[in-house]
């Protein structure tokens, strides 16, 4: 019997920038216009936090 699946993870996942997965910095620069090297220096300063990154970005 397999077990349920919920959003919650997907949330969670979603609310998170992975500075070392090359997709998800990849994704983050083209939507933010920054380049990559820009996001990697933003999810080392401001923490992984997705809203932080990109409040990190604009200034």
């Amino acid at each position: 019997m397999a077990s349920e699946h919920t959003a919650r993870g997907r949330a969670q996942d979603r609310a998170k920038v992975a500075g070392g997965q090359e997709h998800e910095v990849r994704y983050e620069a083209e939507k933010t216009g920054k380049s990559k090297d820009a996001v990697k220096e933003a999810v080392k300063q401001a923490g992984n936090s997705r809203k932080a990154v990109e409040q990190q970005l604009k200034s």
